[in-house]
């Protein structure tokens, strides 16, 4: 078919990565290990802050963040800080309440002023902050760029000052629970960065778009609805899964040549959407070409193809990452928050299951020499999870199978994976096609409590008319499992509660492509994490292969 010349609104500029501050410089006297860790929540570079003390007369050269932690500074500290500013560099200013205008802490709602500026990219237009805090009052050059309403009333919380060729930034919302925020953080962070914001938009080709409702379909909505991306190509070999991509995306090109693709200069981020047994070769046409990729998952069935596509992408110089989306499922986000907070203690055990009694799908997810087989499918997803939350990597991993009841299809009715550490943890996942009784999605045991997630179907019944009653039974994993934690007290026995999860984000891992892209964010899904669930599969697959034999990783305790 060749392609569709498509002319954009708006031509993107050449890609030119973002560049971290050389080190950021922290004028603070703080000692409290809580603060610290909340103000090392805005850093800006690779580097470990420099901490000045606030009486210091100047700081060291070469940087252009600065956070100024609620501190009054020496006549001559504040000399060099306007100085460095009107040379370039970005100050942040973190500022206490003061009397006689202080609201207490309690919940407030933060609103940005202006939601098109780029430090304002895919950000909400307001979301809720804990803090006590005192309103600032802008000087006659200082620009307002948030506030939180009060009685009506809107009162500047953040202001910008432009000074030179730099900036004052002035948040009022500087204690340490509202730098808990992880979106107060992301604006302070653009803002410490703001010179090198960018609002160009990137241009998205999806390869193998698929049926409606399928991967190339998810990521053509998901390119379409963030912002900083623009969906601009479509590549298949079937000529009816093109037009209708044209049909469901207008303005799209399209492709059944992926060196015409390749070579498209539109195109700055290429998705890879076909079946996994093609995605290694695939994954290395468009690094070759000098795109970044995102590949779905499994990225490939062995470490060693995993680290050629790895060195591929750092010669190239260009972003490799894969569309581990269940990453921000909400189940596992409460897990992990749990996790990370210590209310489970440490965790020791993990078990994770998936699947019921029913005819597995006919479609290549149940050929093994497309999928990779049972293991590679949702354990790409759930053993990801489980090294995630256990921190560190496996010593020894067995798997079993059973082929038993579904004959016409290659994978195993039913696979069961066990890793162990070497200080003692385990953790085991179990996928079925054939347990009339569904296990919970999740069972973590830690040494102060429990946590255990039930599946919870979801069943949609109507009466259409002229047709009458229907009922559609949704995939039982796509909605979040219903979670509960038992916490041991003492001698009160167990408590139990029901842990309330966050409200599912929308396209949260293109919303991040585009951040790291465009603005320098942390990649959430880093290929070498990806990397390590690979080995463990691979790892998974040989030992169901030689009849449950353990195979040995280099993992830690």
């Amino acid at each position: 078919m060749g392609s569709r010349r498509v002319r954009r609104s708006a031509p993107l500029r050449p890609y030119c990565p973002v560049v971290a501050a050389s080190y950021p410089v922290l004028v603070s006297s703080e000692t409290d290990p809580d603060r610290l860790r909340a103000l090392g929540g805005l850093s800006v570079g690779s580097l470990p802050a420099v901490t000045v003390p606030p009486s210091a007369t100047s700081g060291p050269d070469g940087s252009d963040a600065l956070i100024v932690d609620r501190a009054a500074l020496s006549p001559e500290l504040e000399d060099w800080l306007e100085r460095v500013a009107r040379s370039g560099a970005s100050v942040l200013r973190l500022v206490a309440p003061c009397a006689p205008s202080v609201f207490p802490d309690a919940e407030w709602f933060l609103q940005v002023t202006d939601a098109g500026r780029p430090w304002a990219s895919r950000l909400p237009q307001e979301w809720p902050v804990s803090a006590s805090w005192s309103p600032l009052v802008p000087g006659p050059d200082e620009e307002v760029l948030a506030v939180v309403s009060v009685g009506f009333s809107d009162r500047p919380v953040l202001c910008r000052r432009a000074l030179g060729a730099g900036q004052v930034v002035t948040c009022a919302l500087g204690d340490t629970a509202s730098l808990r925020s992880p979106e107060l953080r992301r604006l302070l962070s653009r803002l410490l960065r703001a010179r090198r914001s960018s609002d160009r938009r990137l241009g998205i080709a999806v390869v193998g778009y698929g049926p409606l409702g399928g991967m190339g379909f998810h990521h053509g909505l998901g390119a379409t609805t963030t912002e900083g991306l623009e969906l601009v190509a479509v590549a298949d070999t079937s000529v009816e899964r093109l037009k209708t991509a044209e049909a469901e995306l207008p303005g799209v090109s399209t492709y059944d040549d992926l060196d015409l693709l390749a070579a498209d200069g539109e195109v700055d981020v290429v998705v890879v959407a076909t079946p996994p047994s093609t995605h290694p070769e695939l994954v290395e046409v468009f690094l070759r070409a000098g795109k970044h990729v995102v590949c779905e998952k499994p990225l490939c069935f062995t470490p060693a193809q995993a680290d050629h596509l790895i060195e591929l992408a750092a010669s190239a110089g260009v972003v490799l990452t894969v569309h581990q989306n269940r990453r921000w499922d909400p189940d596992f986000l409460a897990a992990r928050s749990l996790v990370e907070s210590g209310r489970l203690g440490d965790l020791f055990n993990m078990e994770t299951f998936v699947g019921g009694f029913e005819h597995p799908c006919r479609a290549w997810h149940s050929e093994v020499s497309i999928s990779g087989g049972a293991i590679y499918d949702w354990g790409a997803h759930y053993l990801d999870w489980t090294l995630l939350l256990m921190g560190d990597d496996p010593v020894r991993v067995t798997a079993a199978g059973h082929k038993r009841v579904w004959h016409d299809v290659t994978n195993e009715d039913q696979v069961r994976v066990r890793l162990t550490w070497s200080d003692g943890r385990e953790a085991e996942f179990v996928h079925s096609d054939v347990a009339a009784v569904r296990r919970p999605k999740l069972y973590l045991q830690g040494t102060r409590g429990t946590l255990v997630g039930h599946y919870r179907p979801l069943v949609t019944e109507s009466i259409v008319p002229g047709i009458g009653y229907r009922r559609l039974v949704a995939h039982h994993a796509e909605a979040p499992a219903e979670l509960s934690l038992a916490s041991y007290t003492g001698s009160a026995g167990i408590a139990e509660e029901r842990v309330p999860l966050p409200a599912p984000a929308e396209f949260p891992f293109h919303a991040n492509l585009a951040d790291h892209l465009l603005l320098g964010e942390p990649l959430a899904v880093p290929v070498e994490s990806v990397r390590n669930v690979i080995a463990v599969l691979d790892a998974a697959q040989r030992s169901l292969g030689a009849g449950g034999r353990a195979v040995e990783l280099g993992g830690s305790a």
